[in-house]
């Protein structure tokens, strides 16, 4: 199985064998059922649904009870596919945080915090118009020139300029996997990983 979907529980940081305060994130991976078996012949490729976090009948739409009660679970807030898993996998079956050893690396997949409309100089790292002089007083954090003219006669599309930040998917590559604790079904990662406290991610090899 190539990965599990989780919930970000938070930041914490631990000490390694020299000392050294390593900050990690704490994620609760799993348990996830299988939902739904895709397979070539019916769906055109081969991947593994997985389900995770439990839901009430009431709040999930008939369509979605029926699905997951294929399975012989309850409805599941997160579903997710991943398409590298064995053959030994049918529908019901649990998939555990066993599945990660410590040491090894995974990329943790997520949405981002929505940071709302912001600037130039917190969404690109503008440096602002400069010197506070000459009666500038609104200056300091203007993006300057965007150096259109009477020809193009328009904005060029990809210009880094204020608008929407955050709220958008986000993969974190390559983070170590300090610990698990499989009694607890708990990962813990080094590093940061995107999205709020109680924010779903996937987490895959």
């Amino acid at each position: 199985m190539s990965g599990l979907i989780g919930k970000k529980i938070g930041m914490t940081s631990i000490f390694d064998e020299n000392g050294k305060n390593i900050p990690c994130t704490v994620i609760q991976a799993g348990p996830c059922v299988v939902t739904q078996v895709r397979t070539s012949e019916v769906d055109g490729y081969k991947a593994l649904q997985l389900g995770f976090d439990d839901k009430a009948d009431k709040r999930a739409s008939n369509a979605a009870v029926g699905h997951f009660k294929k399975a012989g679970t309850s409805p599941k807030y997160k579903v997710a596919e991943f398409k590298k898993f064995e053959d030994d996998f049918n529908l019901g079956d649990s998939v555990t945080v066993e599945m990660f050893k410590e040491g090894e690396f995974v990329d943790v997949s997520g949405t981002s915090k929505g940071k709302g409309f912001q600037g130039v100089v917190k969404r690109h790292g503008f440096g602002g118009v400069g010197q506070a002089t000459h009666g500038q007083h609104n200056r300091l954090r203007a993006p300057g020139s965007i150096g259109a003219a009477s020809y193009p006669a328009r904005v060029f599309k990809g210009m880094k300029m204020a608008g929407q930040m955050g709220n958008e998917k986000v993969k974190v590559q390559n983070l170590r996997v300090l610990k698990v604790v499989a009694d607890k079904n708990l990962i813990v990662v080094k590093g940061a990983v995107p999205g709020h406290k109680n924010s779903y991610v996937t987490i895959q090899k």
